[in-house]
């Protein structure tokens, strides 16, 4: 199934692709680790494949903004217990907030998700249990011209992925490989060796 190197960067690829596609799949939702060694899970929009690159949406006014942008050094995992594949990121990230991504991202996202970006500041304390979204949104899709103070408020963390992991469970015996990404200025040369699980 998996003979070579280049079968499970394959594979890897394209269950990261599948993975920001579609919202069933259980790698659809990753854990995401900042530099502080803070987890919480978070959507994957997006994998590019030529870049080797995953993005995320985020509100700019959360803690875990301030912490990537003085240490961009971060962890993602995904896992998929019915297919038994684990796959471990290291990478960079970076928070991007008015660029073409950006914009794009925004642009595509629809209503009901850009109201998220109306609400209370990440954090923020409250004697009651809170949504954070002002009353009038509660359960209510916004208009476009109501969304316009959210707009400020959405930004992007793009993950540079420099190593991956891959393990696969199997009765047959586990198999391991891990990529790097070289130093130089190819974004696809990657290096990879199998490692005992």
């Amino acid at each position: 199934m998996f003979e070579t190197l280049e079968d499970v960067r394959r594979d890897l690829s394209g269950r990261l692709d599948q993975a920001a596609k579609a919202r069933s799949l259980p790698m659809h939702v990753p854990t995401v680790v900042t530099s502080d060694v803070d987890a919480r899970t978070m959507v994957l929009r997006e994998f590019d494949s030529e870049a080797w690159t995953l993005r995320f949406h985020t509100d700019a006014r959360a803690p875990k903004v301030a912490v990537i942008e003085a240490d961009p050094r971060m962890a993602v995992l995904f896992y998929d217990k019915g297919a038994k594949v684990q796959i471990r990121v290291r990478g960079h990230g970076r928070i991007l907030r008015d660029d073409s991504v950006t914009e794009q991202a925004w642009a595509t996202s629809d209503n009901f998700a850009r109201r998220c970006y109306l609400g209370k500041e990440p954090g923020a304390v409250s004697d009651t249990p809170t949504s954070g979204l002002p009353f009038e949104f509660e359960g209510i899709e916004p208009t476009d011209d109501q969304l316009i103070p959210a707009r400020e408020n959405f930004a992007v963390l793009l993950i540079e992925i420099t190593a991956v992991e891959w393990f696969y469970l199997a009765h047959s015996g586990h198999m391991r490989a891990q990529f790097e990404r070289r130093a130089d200025d190819c974004q696809n040369d990657w290096q990879g060796r199998w490692v005992s699980p």
